[in-house]
């Protein structure tokens, strides 16, 4: 049973358990142990996010790792899937993000890259964790010139921008694309700007002047709108929103509508199948994407694969398949031809290739897939409840699935990383959808209260 990580780290409150300074020092710690089981001189990476507790964080962990014998390589802000580049790159054994993602200022979290640039296994989580309640490393330390040592690696960033415009094709160029660019006042606002204008864009940037509190603050994929409403305003032909640790991306069209993960895997989709290199003709999604999505996939010769909700879980099932392209309606979007994990960035560059390349704009593209209407409700706990164990809740869940019949779906899950039950209800009738996600919500509250 887990007792630190969740579906995607650590996460909380920064300075309250489980995020707390002596709980870093002894993940720190039992992820040392675990890479020290070859016998070379082993490194971990340590990166973060612009939040004021990341420095807490970031020397808290660093104290761990090098209390076992292990050094470090400090990279400071950069995006995570920066991050599992630089591990990969410098050949080092983990590599540890400071970071909350989405979530608000005071919040942190710490997530963890293997050695491969993918995301820690559940097994290997569990071990760090048995480790730390277990007390098994307390005897176990290294003195003299056994102890770690910490690198700053100055050059991170600068690494990470010429693997990004590596990624971008070289007979492309964004020349005459004028860009709105939303850096959330986060990780990626020392790399992404200067992705887009190196490659010939004029770049408009907002939300890139981080002062440790406002990031994610009414910025960012948590807010498109203020991107989309500077793209009207100055008449660019685009928007991109990244997120707090830019791995996700939210896009606007030159109109100013907002496209969200759906509607840009359906793009990239169709043009990798088009170009016959979206490998078995699948695209892998969670189960909170859009019924159009499944149809529109159906539509082109291909198909739609699902999987739990998060980013890892999707990552998984294409490494296990052997596919090469999947996402998140949030706007995770993985590219495994380029990188391991989700990349807010990367995914940006490979929608704008797809606009070049087939000459048109985003609005045009946008129309590809017809979303069959959707509501998301969010219900915040006041005691901890599993959705299986609210009572009522199947039966009452069960007559709205007949109700709605093969053209609707209804999701209810908790959240990963927030004291939160999320329902989703899909159908034809916006209004009637509408109706059975309150009716859902508020019987949650009675139950839950």
């Amino acid at each position: 049973m887990r007792r630190l990580f969740g579906t995607d780290g650590i996460r909380g409150m920064a300075n309250l358990y489980p995020m707390t300074t002596e709980i870093a020092m002894q993940v720190g710690r039992g992820l040392a142990f675990l890479v020290k089981q070859q016998s070379h001189r082993h490194r971990i990476v340590i990166g973060k996010d612009t939040r004021l507790s990341g420095y807490m964080i970031e020397n808290a962990l660093a104290a761990g790792i090098c209390s076992m014998g292990v050094d470090i390589l400090l990279v400071g802000p950069l995006p995570t899937p920066g991050i599992a580049f630089i591990t990969t790159s410098m050949r080092a054994d983990a590599g540890v993000v400071i970071s909350a993602s989405h979530n608000p200022f005071a919040d942190n979290g710490i997530k963890i890259f293997a050695a491969d640039g993918y995301k820690l296994p559940d097994a290997e989580e569990l071990a760090i964790e048995d480790l730390i309640f277990s007390q098994k490393m307390a005897a176990l330390r290294p003195t003299a010139e056994e102890v770690g040592r910490a690198t700053r690696i100055d050059d991170a960033r600068g690494r990470y921008i010429v693997y990004l415009k590596n990624a971008f094709p070289a007979d492309l160029s964004l020349d005459d694309l004028h860009i709105v660019l939303d850096c959330a006042n986060g990780a990626g606002y020392g790399v992404a700007p200067h992705v887009f204008s190196e490659l010939g864009a004029k770049v408009t940037t907002i939300g890139a002047e981080p002062d440790g509190t406002n990031i994610n603050r009414e910025c960012g994929a948590l807010c498109p709108e203020i991107m989309a409403a500077k793209v009207r305003e100055t008449g660019a032909d685009i928007g991109l929103a990244l997120d707090g640790d830019a791995d996700r991306l939210m896009v606007a069209d030159e109109t100013g509508t907002i496209l969200n993960g759906d509607q840009i895997m359906a793009i990239c989709a169709a043009d990798l199948l088009a170009e016959k290199r979206l490998r078995h003709k699948t695209l892998v999604a969670t189960v909170m994407s859009n019924l159009g999505l499944e149809h529109f996939m159906r539509a082109h010769g291909g198909r739609l694969e699902r999987t739990p909700v998060g980013d890892r879980y999707v990552v998984e099932r294409m490494r296990t398949k052997g596919y090469n392209f999947g996402g998140e309606q949030s706007g995770h979007l993985i590219f495994l031809d380029h990188n391991t994990t989700g990349d807010g960035i990367l995914a940006a560059l490979r929608l704008l290739a797809v606009m070049l390349k087939q000459n048109k704009r985003l609005s045009e593209l946008a129309g590809l897939m017809t979303a069959v209407p959707q509501v998301l409700e969010n219900v915040r706990l006041e005691r901890p409840a599993a959705p299986d164990k609210i009572k009522g809740l199947k039966k009452l869940v069960n007559a709205a699935e007949a109700e709605l019949g093969r053209e609707g779906r209804i999701l209810i899950r908790p959240s990963g990383t927030e004291p939160l039950i999320r329902v989703m209800v899909e159908g034809a009738d916006q209004a009637r959808i509408g109706m059975i996600a309150k009716e859902i919500c508020e019987h949650i509250k009675q139950q839950t209260t």
